[in-house]
């Protein structure tokens, strides 16, 4: 492994920059030095062994650099993140630097072979693994503190004296990928591949849900329109609806997990080994032995944590939580009011009046949800979790009760405690439509208008009318430095998952929902696109496998719909009819139906396998092919023994 490294040459000049790495204004001269030695320093010195210059503009030099690497380096790095590439005979395997040769499109002179997203990836992980070895603190800067393992560049961002590091757009391959994807108005599919390679897995299995969601939708607005049109009362017309919107959900999730795995083994993603995860850079605690892997890291006792997330976080959430119901209760006393205003001034203005508490509750309820956002994330990183995944899996869980509660509470009480069929549809409608325009409002419209008013006021400033390609690279970094940070898909599928509920927990009393849900889905998908392409500083490329937590939280709305829908058309007034004896009996039925429901959603969970046929088969080869170098490795090592025991 060594004798490949040493020859590795530092000194080009010339080499392509993948990442800025802006530092603070007035940045010590001995702090600047040190990290670009870090950077730039042999493997063996505990360096990253990275290419590093300073950006150049006109008024000299700003604390900007511009981070590349060597092809060699690149290689070598991606057999060390673990990338999966597809090999000449088709088949998917870790890519090593010694069987370079056995992969599809490698040549030594082949610059493309690495993706620009997977090289920006491979010198993220890099500079996140810089780590201290001896040095106390941060020269120059004695207050901020480092001990041995700590990560260099979380310290160097905690303590404000490294702004921000991002990758570079490319501007040639994002003007192609923004006109196929969004540039020309056709029906078709997204480039799923083309997102990938530029954006990474997270975000293209992103649009990859959001596409397949949107498909899925089709047959339950297509069957709702009659629905709708021809205004049935009576609810038996409803139970066919309702069973078949059930069942249809399980279906579209289940086969969601197929063309997940289909997707992920394409992109190489299915087969990465997670690395014994390493603590995550915000995790503090005091130095000690990391039992499983031997390396040394911050301890943190779980103890500690169980008490801080159960006597403090809980009770929080908690108390948000009744403070949400208490704002509810507020809207319907506005809801009685409107209506008894009506009813004495029978006015245009009157009619007007009845959908303004809806209106103010909607507005109110994403006020409360942003709020309640920071919080749990303060909350959450104050429990000091050590695995970025259980940090995710913990803020998820906060933001979604929260928010369930906080967008459908007023609609459960409606349908369980006021028993108002008309007001549910009323208020459900209101809801999901003012939800899904405020969204694509707050989500698009706005910061790229921001966004191009700003970049006029940046060219006048540079006094150029020079199109987006002829920007030289100094101008493009300063261009996309100020540019806003995107936070990641959490928001998206937020949205995507309260819409799933809008759609499936009353399906059976408003079936215009999952309409509008795919109406509001095709323009996500324009504006999403636009965002990610125009308003955004390109996000670096995150490995992932599936959707993580967010397949579980679709599957448990389900099963909840199960039953909401169940008990709505038990409540309606035709199947009371039909048990005028005794409600026991209504009771009864209406848990059986639910419980049998309930059971063949499981089967079917069960029966669809996840991983279609032939992956299984790759997978298994795989494993099987493992085992046999293994095996192979043994026997030489056994020979090499042999060897030297009979020379001895």
């Amino acid at each position: 492994e060594m004798e490949s490294w040493s020859f590795l040459d530092t000194a080009e000049s010339n080499f392509k920059p993948l990442v800025v790495i802006e530092l603070a204004k007035g940045t010590k001269e001995e702090t600047i030095e040190w990290f670009t030695k870090r950077i730039v320093d042999k493997k063996a010195n505990g360096g990253a062994q990275l290419l590093m210059k300073p950006l150049v503009t006109e008024n000299g030099v700003e604390n900007i650099y511009l981070v590349g690497a060597s092809h060699l380096r690149l290689l070598l790095g991606a057999e060390a993140v673990g990338l999966v590439k597809e090999c000449s005979d088709n088949s998917m395997r870790t890519f090593t630097y010694s069987s370079r040769k056995t992969f599809k499109h490698y040549a030594d002179d082949n610059h493309d072979f690495l993706t620009m997203a997977e090289c920006q990836y491979i010198i993220k992980h890099e500079l996140e693994n810089l780590r201290a070895k001896d040095e106390k603190m941060i020269p120059g800067y004695p207050q901020a503190k480092l001990y041995p393992g700590k990560s260099i560049v979380r310290r160097l961002l905690t303590s404000g004296i490294l702004v921000q590091i991002f990758p570079l757009h490319d501007r040639e391959e994002l003007k192609k990928l923004s006109h196929s994807w969004y540039g020309r108005v056709k029906i078709g599919y997204q480039p799923l591949d083309d997102i990938r390679c530029y954006f990474g897995e997270t975000i293209a299995l992103y649009f990859g849900f959001l596409e397949y969601f949107t498909f899925a939708l089709i047959p339950m607005a297509v069957i709702g329109i009659p629905y709708y049109v021809f205004a049935w009362e009576d609810y038996d017309k409803y139970v066919m609806f309702a069973t078949f919107n059930l069942l249809w959900s399980t279906v579209i999730l289940e086969v969601w997990k197929r063309m997940c795995a289909i997707l992920t083994y394409r992109w190489g993603t299915l087969l990465m080994k997670r690395q014994f995860e390493e603590p995550r850079p915000g995790f503090h605690g005091v130095l000690g032995i990391n039992p499983v892997t031997g390396r040394e890291e911050p301890m943190y006792s779980s103890i500690k944590r169980q008490l801080r997330i159960y006597l403090v976080s809980l009770p929080f959430v908690c108390l948000c939580l009744y403070f949400s119901l208490y704002v509810m209760m507020i809207y319907f006393d506005l809801e009685q009011w409107a209506l008894d205003y009506h009813k004495e001034n029978e006015s245009n203005f009157s009619s007007l009046m009845l959908y303004v508490p809806s209106i103010i509750y909607a507005v109110v309820i994403e006020i409360m949800n942003l709020i309640y956002r920071y919080a749990a994330e303060f909350l959450t990183s104050w429990e000091n979790h050590r695995l970025e995944s259980s940090y995710q899996n913990h803020l998820i869980l906060k933001v979604l009760v929260f928010n369930f509660l906080n967008c459908f509470a007023s609609l459960f009480y409606i349908a369980f405690v006021m028993f108002d069929m008309k007001l549910l549809r009323q208020s459900l409608a209101t809801l999901l439509i003012t939800s899904q325009i405020l969204n694509q409002f707050a989500e698009s419209l706005l910061p790229y208008w921001l966004q191009k008013r700003y970049n006029r006021r940046m060219r006048k400033r540079m006094c150029s009318t020079k199109t987006d390609m002829d920007l030289s690279l100094a101008e493009q970094v300063n261009m996309e430095k100020e540019m806003g940070t995107y936070l990641g898909t959490f928001d998206d599928y937020l949205e995507l998952f309260l819409q799933f509920g809008y759609v499936s927990l009353f399906s059976c009393v408003y079936p215009l929902a999952a309409v509008f849900a795919v109406l509001n889905n095709i323009t996500e998908i324009y504006s999403d696109a636009l965002k990610m392409c125009r308003v955004y500083k390109r996000p670096f490329a995150e490995p992932t496998a599936n959707i993580g937590v967010w397949q579980l939280a679709f599957e448990t709305m389900s099963v909840i719909s199960v039953v909401t829908n169940c008990i709505l058309i038990g409540m309606s007034p035709e199947v009371d009819a039909l048990f005028p004896d005794s409600k026991m009996d209504l009771v009864l039925t209406v848990a059986l139906v639910e419980h049998l429901l309930l059971a063949i959603k499981f089967i079917m969970a069960f029966v669809i396998p996840d991983k279609p046929r032939d992956i299984q088969m790759k997978l298994a080869k795989l494993e099987f092919e493992s085992l046999e170098a293994l095996k192979q490795q043994v026997r030489a090592f056994q020979m090499q023994l042999h060897f030297l025991l009979i020379h001895h």
